[in-house]
C-alpha cells in the first residue's frame, strides 16, 4: 500500500506528464489549424523546416527539445521555443486542475470533474498561441469548445455545482452551461456593436502620397501603403463594411486614374461606378492619401470564445472573466504606451486576456469574489 504522500506524488507526477504529452499534441493544433492542414494526417509531428517526420523516440515532450537544443535532428533547423513553452504549460496547468478537483472546491474530490476540465484548459492554450501568431481562433475551439461544454455538463453536472444523481440535475447542469454560453456571447456581442458604434472609424492618413500596392498572397490579399503592411480581411469587420482610399494615382487594368476615390466592400470594388469582383482580380496599385475603414472594438472569435467559457464554467465565469481579461488588457496593452513603444500596441489580441481570465477564475476566482465581497462590505455598528 502507497502511504498518503507518495499515493498524491505519484498522482501529481502522473497527470503532469500526461499534460506534457497533451501539449505535444496541441502544438500540432497550434501550427496546423491556422493553415488549413488536418491534425491527424499526416499523424506524426513533422518538422516544420524540412518536414521530415519525428519518430515518437525523438519527440518525447520536453526531453527531446532540450537535448537537441532546440534543433530538428534531420536538417538541423531550429524549432521555436514555443514547442517547449506549450508543452510545459500544459504539465502545469493539469496538474493546477488534479489539484483543484481533488482538494478544492465546492464538491473536493470530484475526479469526473478532472476530464472536462483538461480538454476546457487544453482548448484555452490552443486559442491563445493561434491569437497571438495569427489574430484569429478557429470555430472548432470556439463553437466546438461550446458544444462540447454543453455536452459536458449534461453528462457531468458538478462543472456547475449541480450533484451528481437524477434527471433533473443532469438537466440543470446543461441549461447551466447554455445560460452561460448564451450570456457570454450576448454580453462581448454588445461590447462589439456598442465599441464599433463609439469607435468604429479608423483613418490611416499620409502626410504625402504613399505608394501602395494590393496583391492576392495565396488564399489571402494583402494591402501595403508606405511602410504598412495590412492583411486584406483583417480590415473589414464583415462583408458590408467599406473602406475608402483617397488615391493621388490608382492604376487598375491597365488604366490610370487621377485624384480619385474608390470605395471596397472587402470582395468589391466599386469604381466609376462600376462593381469588380475582387476574387478575378491579382493586383492593383497607385499612391494613396488616407484610408478610412470602419474597426471592431474586437474580433468576432473573441464573442464566440466567452461563450465556450460560460458553457465550461457558467454565468459568474463569464462575468469574472469579462472583468478581469478587461483589467489585464488594460494594464499590459498600457505599458508599451508608458515606454513610448505605441507601435507593439497596436495589434493586442484579446483571446489571451480571456483565457487568463479563465485560468484565474478556475483556480481561485470564486475565492477571490469572497474575499472581495468582505472586504467591501461596510462594517457593522
Amino acid at each position: 500500500m502507497f502511504s498518503q504522500p507518495i499515493y498524491h506524488t505519484v498522482f501529481a507526477l502522473f497527470t503532469f506528464v500526461l499534460g506534457t504529452a497533451v501539449g505535444s499534441f496541441l502544438n500540432v493544433c497550434i501550427y496546423r489549424m491556422p493553415l488549413g492542414l488536418s491534425v491527424n494526417e499526416p499523424k506524426r509531428s513533422f518538422c516544420p523546416n524540412c518536414k521530415y517526420q519525428i519518430p515518437w523516440w525523438s519527440n518525447l515532450p520536453i526531453i527531446t527539445w532540450i537535448a537537441q537544443r532546440g534543433k530538428c535532428a534531420n536538417c538541423g533547423g531550429g524549432i521555436a521555443f514555443r514547442y517547449v513553452l506549450v508543452e510545459l504549460l500544459t504539465g502545469l496547468l493539469f496538474l493546477g486542475v488534479w489539484w483543484r478537483v481533488a482538494y478544492v472546491g465546492e464538491f473536493p474530490g470530484m475526479w469526473a470533474n478532472f476530464f472536462p476540465l483538461v480538454v476546457f484548459v487544453s482548448l484555452l492554450i490552443v486559442a491563445t498561441f493561434i491569437d497571438f501568431e495569427h489574430l484569429i481562433i478557429p470555430d472548432e475551439i470556439t463553437w466546438g469548445g461550446a458544444a462540447a461544454g454543453i455536452v459536458f455538463s449534461l453528462g457531468i453536472p458538478m462543472l456547475h455545482g449541480e450533484k451528481w444523481g437524477d434527471l433533473t440535475s443532469h438537466l440543470m447542469g446543461g441549461a447551466w452551461a447554455l445560460i452561460g454560453a448564451a450570456l457570454g456571447f450576448a454580453l462581448l456581442w454588445l461590447v462589439s456593436v456598442l465599441g464599433k458604434m463609439a469607435f468604429g472609424k479608423k483613418t490611416l492618413e499620409f502626410t504625402k502620397p504613399e505608394p501602395f500596392t494590393w496583391m492576392l498572397e495565396g488564399d489571402r490579399a494583402k494591402l501595403v501603403a508606405g511602410s504598412q503592411a495590412h492583411w486584406w480581411d483583417e480590415l473589414f469587420g464583415n462583408e458590408k463594411d467599406f473602406l475608402v482610399m483617397s488615391c493621388g494615382s490608382f492604376e487598375f487594368e491597365g488604366t490610370t486614374l487621377h485624384e480619385t476615390e474608390v470605395r471596397f466592400q472587402y470582395e468589391h470594388l466599386h469604381l466609376d461606378g462600376k462593381e469588380h469582383d475582387l476574387n478575378n482580380v491579382k493586383s492593383f496599385s497607385g499612391t494613396v492619401r488616407k484610408i478610412s475603414f470602419k474597426r471592431d472594438a474586437m474580433g468576432f472569435g473573441d464573442v464566440k470564445f466567452i461563450a465556450c467559457i460560460g458553457a465550461f464554467l457558467g454565468w459568474k465565469a463569464v462575468l469574472f472573466t469579462v472583468m478581469s481579461a478587461s483589467m489585464f488588457g488594460a494594464v499590459i496593452g498600457g505599458l508599451p504606451l508608458l515606454i513610448g513603444k505605441r507601435e507593439w500596441s497596436a495589434k493586442i489580441p484579446f483571446g489571451p486576456y480571456l483565457s487568463l481570465g479563465a485560468l484565474l477564475w478556475l483556480f481561485r476566482g470564486p475565492e477571490l469574489v469572497e474575499w472581495y465581497m468582505n472586504f467591501t462590505a461596510p462594517i457593522p455598528l
